[in-house]
């Protein structure tokens, strides 16, 4: 099965605290680290652990940070294909607290790849599924290409401008930036999932009513819920190619989220190593 990713990669500082600071207010951070992230890079990590291997097509910062994290996504399974920008990468601090909520403060634009860019874009002809977190109407057609496309809400402005059909649209049900109103997508999703964390979430079909769909059980201590979402995601796009009916690909889905908020940072935890 061949996976791949569309998407963004941000360049993230994590910082530990009992509690997020109030306006004003000074709070002592643990131990910090730095690492790849963003939903670009969580999502093929992701993937990669369930498939094997996943390319992640992606636009770069041409200095320091953009060669770091290329490396780094590579050491563990992902196949980088980059357009480089002569400009600073995206970064993001992070807060997390004692409860294993994460803050999140994300600094530049999102680099995202374009269909112009000098991209294997060919190979999606080969593809089974994709996920899309990026922000360009014409990379979006070109991820049309392949069998099984999912997409976030957090672009709708993009898949709005696209008007290329999507297997599925997944969004927080707790997130107004990813809030999702029937018919302002055209041609609409085939299906919409809204996930709730641990208590699972909600699907629509095109045209049929919300189902609920149960969470699973979490693998170990709660840590942090960075990139639980897109964690989810890649699980529901390997799943829709791979699991024989829906209710076990978002059961894998569910499990590849729960299994995010038990390390630290852009932790990718299913299957269990």
């Amino acid at each position: 099965m061949k996976v791949a990713v569309v998407g963004h990669v941000e360049w993230v500082e994590f910082a530990p605290v009992e509690r997020v600071p109030q306006p004003g207010e000074i709070v002592q951070a643990g131990e910090t680290w730095e690492e790849a992230g963003g939903g670009g890079a969580v999502a093929a990590l992701q993937l990669a652990r369930l498939a094997g291997a996943a390319t992640l097509y992606t636009a770069l910062g041409d200095d320091e940070l953009g060669r770091r994290a290329k490396a780094e996504l590579e050491a563990q399974g992902v196949r980088v294909v980059a357009a480089w920008r002569d400009r600073a990468p995206r970064r993001a601090f992070v807060f997390v607290d004692s409860e294993g909520e994460r803050t999140i403060t994300v600094i530049g634009p999102k680099l995202s790849p374009r269909a112009d860019d000098p991209l294997p874009w060919e190979e999606l002809d080969e593809v089974d599924a994709v996920y899309y977190t990026a922000r360009d109407v014409s990379a979006l057609r070109q991820a049309r290409r392949v069998r099984v496309l999912v997409a976030t809400a957090r672009e709708l402005s993009t898949l709005r401008e696209a008007g290329v059909e999507l297997d599925a649209l997944v969004r927080s049900g707790a997130d107004p930036g990813e809030r999702y109103e029937p018919g302002s997508v055209e041609p609409p999703p085939r299906m919409v999932v809204a996930t709730g964390g641990a208590r699972g979430g909600s699907y629509t079909l095109r045209g049929g009513e919300s189902q609920t769909f149960p969470g699973a059980p979490r693998p170990g201590p709660r840590a942090d819920d960075y990139g639980a979402g897109d964690c989810f995601a890649a699980g529901l796009t390997y799943g829709l190619v791979r699991e024989r009916t829906l209710e076990d690909a978002l059961a894998l889905a569910a499990a590849c989220g729960a299994a995010a908020t038990t390390g630290p940072g852009v932790h990718v935890g299913y299957p269990p190593a």
